[in-house]
């Protein structure tokens, strides 16, 4: 029979059957007088052998493997991982799909997803807190406020062994506290102001003095309190990077602010 034929029977394309010629898994017969090639019937077993070890999920390199075993053996050791390997897909899958219901939760009094998504529910849910605080502003939300969700997205994210807990103890703490929201966006607006203000601005004092008001005691404990405060510049690393963010008086505000949450936390 002719290559359409042989492709015809076992259910594949000619091309695929040429394919299956030049990486060798399928042996070439050679061109008859009249120039086309004659295919036999084993050409067909082993061609419908290859389509089932392909459709159970084998490359092409395990398929050469189990046709080059003797008795099958190859073939059980190999369907054996097979089955291993879809089984831990199948476990991803279901912690996947798992996560992906947890946002479809968080989307359904609004049918939407903060920008930061896919975030954990406790941090999602305090988006959403912040995002019922900034509707109700006269204004425009502070940039400060969207500056803070995408830090927290990005520390939650790389939390050492995925501890979320220091990030779902802010949540708590602006739960707890129902004016917590509006003095965090007041502060958010405080931040704000400080892109245009110097360094030695008195506002830049009274903002730090302001971000650690807001943060309860409980949460303070939680989050923990980094290193030694240090200067715009001398920070190094992702300190550094964080505040080259922020206008100059903004950054000696955050710096004031940890040096205020070392003392209080001592």
């Amino acid at each position: 029979m002719r290559i359409g034929e042989l492709a015809g029977i076992v259910g594949i394309t000619t091309r695929a059957v040429r394919h299956y010629h030049r990486i060798g898994l399928l042996p070439e017969p050679p061109r008859q007088p009249n120039g086309y090639r004659e295919y036999a019937l084993r050409d067909a077993v082993e061609l419908a052998r290859i389509r089932r070890l392909t459709e159970l999920g084998l490359s092409l390199d395990e398929v050469r493997d189990v046709l080059a075993g003797d008795a099958g053996r190859d073939l059980v050791e190999i369907l054996t991982e097979l089955d291993a390997d879809l089984s831990r897909q199948e476990e991803a899958i279901r912690r996947r799909r798992a996560r992906l219901g947890r946002l479809l939760e968080q989307a359904g009094p609004t049918g939407r997803l903060p920008a930061e998504a896919p975030v954990s529910p406790e941090l999602g849910a305090l988006f959403d807190d912040m995002a019922r605080a900034a509707a109700r502003l006269p204004g425009p939300e502070p940039v400060m406020a969207a500056r803070e969700r995408e830090l927290l997205a990005l520390l939650e994210t790389g939390a050492p062994g995925g501890d979320r807990g220091p990030f779902h103890a802010v949540g708590r703490g602006f739960r707890d506290d129902p004016d917590a929201m509006r003095r965090a966006y007041e502060v958010y607006a405080r931040l704000d102001d400080l892109a245009e203000a110097a360094v030695d601005d008195p506002r830049v004092e009274e903002t730090a003095r302001a971000v650690v008001d807001i943060l309860p005691d409980e949460v303070v404990r939680d989050l923990g309190v980094p290193g030694d405060a240090e200067a715009p510049g001398e920070a190094g690393g992702f300190m550094d990077a964080l505040l080259a963010e922020f206008a100059p008086a903004q950054a000696a505000a955050v710096c004031r602010a940890i040096e205020l949450l070392e003392e209080r936390a001592r």
